[in-house]
């Protein structure tokens, strides 16, 4: 029988129904990671509409039902540092799939009819969200090597679409479950639960082209970039430094600017309506900043505008809340702050030569990042409380601003961590 072989020294070149075929893999699991990433504020988002009516029927204190919105940034930080040994054990597309089920299940949990459940359940969503954030920027680094950008900024966009959604319409559900707000905050299961479905085929995946693509490659310790050598790189504290101030910022001013409103005469519903159309600038912001950044030079460039963006929006809240100043002063914020997260994110792919590297920069910089945000909330809080006003406060998050353009602009320049 006779064999026939390719001629000697030729490559065979795809066919089009290969490239095909390629194409509607790449659309498929793109969209996976993007139904993945809508997941990963929604059911930490959605409690704050509703969180006087949870007050009011497990009579919690405030300071106590407060704890539902801080846990979770905690949470983000604290199972971070899992990751590494999850991904060695499951891979990082299958791990990806069990943290969806596991922010399903918590979700699922905050039915039950009890304080420990709703405590439980919201401390359950925080350490799936926490290990999802890191494997995601290592996942689109090893999928989409040759469109980091336009991932990036699809996958920031989403962080902000699921969390303006959950926003929205948490209160819409509860007047649909007849005024219960645990039916507002259990319909969140379905969106995690049809991102994995989705995600399934992926994260099951084997055989040949799966060890090919090192789809789960991350599974020898020793084959890994050293954890040590990265809390001793300074690329890899600018990241995360950027990562972490970024973080505080945000998550001080989702919790405090409604108050600082409603101290200015501005109605709770209009600061609410305020707060939510932020996320619209914001969206728009993170879908084009990582595009935009690899145009600008120097590189600091973004880092500076986004940052000035924020100073502006925050000043003129300080002076004008009310009115249509307002709208103009959180369209700013809103820009600031969806470019400062897309960049962040960024970041953490740019700064890592390969998806290995990816994961555990990730790992560090949301990590301790996280860590670092959840403080952001508690000490705007307590400054307020000492001085009585909202000076201090604001120009505190200004100072944190200066500080986090300085850790942005080094994780702006165009170098690798060391592995």
């Amino acid at each position: 029988m006779t064999t026939l072989r390719e001629p000697t020294g030729t490559v065979p070149t795809p066919s089009g129904s290969a490239r095909r075929g390629s194409a509607i893999v790449a659309v498929y699991v793109g969209a996976g990671l993007l139904l993945i990433a809508l997941n990963l504020r929604m059911g930490v988002v959605s409690v704050g509409p509703v969180l006087a009516e949870i007050e009011e029927g497990l009579g919690l204190p405030s300071a106590v039902a407060g704890l539902l919105t801080t846990i979770p940034v905690f949470a983000f930080g604290a199972f971070a540092f899992l990751t590494p040994a999850l991904t060695r054990r499951v891979g990082l597309h299958r791990l990806l799939a069990l943290t969806m089920l596991v922010v399903a299940v918590g979700i699922g949990i905050r039915l039950l009819p009890s304080p420990v459940a709703l405590f439980g359940g919201t401390l359950l969503i925080g350490a799936g969200i926490a290990v999802a954030n890191v494997c995601m920027p290592a996942v689109i680094k090893q999928d989409f090597p040759h469109r980091i950008g336009l991932m990036m900024g699809l996958y920031s966009t989403s962080l902000f679409v699921g969390a303006a959604a959950a926003a929205a319409l948490t209160v819409p559900f509860m007047a649909a479950f007849d005024g219960s707000w645990r039916g507002a905050l259990g319909v969140w299961a379905v969106p995690a639960l049809i991102a994995l479905l989705v995600w399934l085929p992926r994260a099951l995946r084997r055989g040949a082209a799966n060890r090919e693509q090192a789809g789960d490659a991350i599974v020898e310790e020793r084959d890994e970039p050293r954890m040590s050598r990265l809390l001793r790189d300074p690329v890899a504290w600018a990241v995360t430094g950027f990562m972490g101030l970024q973080s505080l910022g945000y998550y001080a001013a989702l919790t405090w600017i409604p108050t600082l409103m409603q101290d200015a005469d501005v109605s709770a519903s209009d600061a609410g309506l305020l707060l939510s159309y932020s996320s619209l600038p914001g969206i728009v912001a993170a879908l084009l900043a990582p595009a935009v950044s690899r145009r600008m030079r120097p590189t600091w460039v973004p880092v500076l505008l986004s940052s000035l963006l924020c100073a502006a929006g925050l000043g003129g809240l300080l002076i004008a809340p009310a009115g249509v100043a307002g709208w103009v002063w959180m369209t700013l914020l809103g820009l600031g702050q969806g470019a400062t997260i897309a960049l962040s994110l960024n970041y953490i792919v740019l700064r890592a030569p390969d998806a290995a590297h990816t994961a555990h920069l990730s790992t560090m910089a949301q990590g301790v990042g996280y860590l670092v945000a959840g403080f952001g909330p508690i000490g705007l809080g307590v400054l307020h409380a000492a001085v009585g006003g909202w000076i201090a406060p604001v120009v505190a998050l200004l100072i944190v601003l200066v500080v986090q353009t300085a850790a942005g602009a080094a994780a702006s320049r165009d170098r690798h961590v060391r592995g």
